[in-house]
């Protein structure tokens, strides 16, 4: 009978993990952190820094030479008071809502589908050619755009009245931009005339970082190409959907840009036009009230964060990606 012998091997017990300490960690990173510092000072200065111009909403601010912002009326929330009282806020507020809604489906909608349909092209040189026509009116001012758009809807000579006269869906030129009904319908189309082949940048990239095994899985199992489109396409890009949702969100009280409102508009739809940055710009610079156009200001920047961290909850909520 053998006998065997048995050697005990003793494992030393793994010591548990060291965990960094905070300055350590600064101290391994400080390439990053030193490299950083212009960035942090440039938005403490130009960001931040302006403030405590926040302070002229609680005041009667008079600009006198030689007074100092501390030395004005001190007032209380009598701006709010009388901004929260004021109907042509409550009009300036709808129009924004408004025309943000509308700007923020249209441009969400055309954006996913122009990208969808780029994406089933087979030839790279139209695609690119495509491409490149829808991305050019991004690089065109507002001054511009908005003159187009002044152009294409004239009652004399506008493409858009001959073109619907044609087809006989019109009897007559209509003033497009001299009634209200029509305003925010032209700023949500000229918005994505402008900016649908831009924004479809980010979810052609998206696109791409789809598995494509899975697409081969999929005509295995004879899948078409609208099944395919809506089973994994979507899907897949369903996280960058999500998040760009949420960023655009915080800028609903934007009311989808400044300058197309303001050069479109004119005194005929004053009251569809009027967007807060314009109300703004009105009190005060134009009529010199200072206090309550940095009153409409604050609202429109807490409501932006508040509606920016209930997109980012109820995103959580739901389980999708979040911003923070």
């Amino acid at each position: 009978m053998s006998q065997h012998t048995v050697q005990k091997v003793e494992i030393a017990p793994q010591s548990a993990p060291r965990t960094e300490t905070f300055w350590r960690k600064m101290v391994r990173q400080r390439q990053l952190i030193i490299m950083s510092f212009p960035m942090v000072l440039y938005v403490l200065l130009f960001a931040y820094g302006p403030l405590w111009g926040w302070l002229m909403a609680f005041q009667d601010f008079k600009p006198m030479a030689g007074s100092s912002i501390f030395e004005q009326t001190w007032v209380g929330l009598d701006q709010f008071k009388f901004l929260f009282m004021d109907e042509g806020f409550t009009r300036v507020l709808r129009n924004t809502i408004a025309m943000s809604f509308i700007s923020l489906i249209l441009g969400f909608g055309t954006a996913i589908g122009l990208a969808l349909l780029l994406n089933e092209i087979k030839k790279t040189g139209f695609k690119r050619l495509i491409q490149t026509i829808s991305y050019l009116p991004h690089f065109l001012s507002w001054v511009i755009v908005t003159g187009l758009v002044s152009m294409s809807l004239s009652t004399e000579g506008g493409i858009v009245n001959i073109v619907l006269m044609k087809l006989h869906i019109i009897n007559e030129p209509i003033l497009w931009l001299g009634e209200g009904k029509y305003f925010w319908g032209i700023v949500g189309m000229t918005n994505v005339w402008k900016e649908v082949g831009w924004n479809t940048i980010i979810y052609l990239a998206a696109i791409a970082s789809v598995d494509p095994s899975l697409y081969e899985a999929a005509e295995v199992d004879g899948a078409g190409r609208y099944r395919k489109i809506w089973n994994i396409t979507l899907p897949g890009i369903r996280p960058i959907i999500v998040i760009l949702m949420i960023m655009n969100v915080g800028w609903i009280l934007n009311g989808g840009g400044f300058d197309i409102q303001y050069f479109l508009g004119n005194g005929q739809v004053l009251d569809w036009s009027e967007t807060i940055d314009i109300f703004v710009l009105k009190y005060g610079l134009k009529l010199g009230n200072y206090s309550l156009g940095v009153a409409a200001g604050i609202f429109k920047t807490i409501v932006s964060i508040i509606l920016l961290y209930c997109a980012n909850l109820i995103a959580k909520r739901l389980g999708e990606e979040r911003l923070i």
